[in-house]
């Protein structure tokens, strides 16, 4: 068994086949999810895991070079807002409409149990090299 990483399988599974302008989805409990993309859920209950919880989880594992979130996180969850412009390399903004669209061309999508509204960013993976 691992011991440190993704221990969730389906989502270890998933990073490993990411690629260069994949998107990821991180998105909260509410986001309607797209038919398409591979989706991995690990809402367990309201608030669990966090929003917080797994971006922080997945930029460690990740190479990101940008995100897109929706504007209607600055007012409507400063929290949220200030997490990502903190950690989510080139940091732009769309509307909530603009960003459930682009969800259906994210390569992975993974649910959270986040109950606050507009808890949602679509990475673009980078490389490390």
């Amino acid at each position: 068994m691992k011991k440190s990483g993704i221990l969730n399988r389906h989502l270890a599974g998933a990073t490993a086949e990411l690629g260069h302008g994949d998107g990821v989805l991180i998105c909260d409990a509410g986001l309607p999810i797209p038919a398409g993309p591979r989706v991995v859920d690990l809402a367990f209950r309201a608030g669990v895991p966090s929003f917080a919880e797994v971006l922080d989880g997945l930029l460690d594992e990740l190479v990101v070079e940008a995100g897109t979130a929706a504007h209607e996180v600055r007012e409507a969850n400063p929290a949220a807002a200030g997490l990502l412009r903190e950690r989510v390399p080139s940091l732009g903004f769309v509307t909530h409409e603009e960003l459930k669209e682009l969800s259906g061309s994210a390569r992975l999508i993974v649910r959270t149990g986040e109950a606050r509204p507009y808890a949602n960013v679509l990475l673009r993976c980078g490389v490390f090299f």
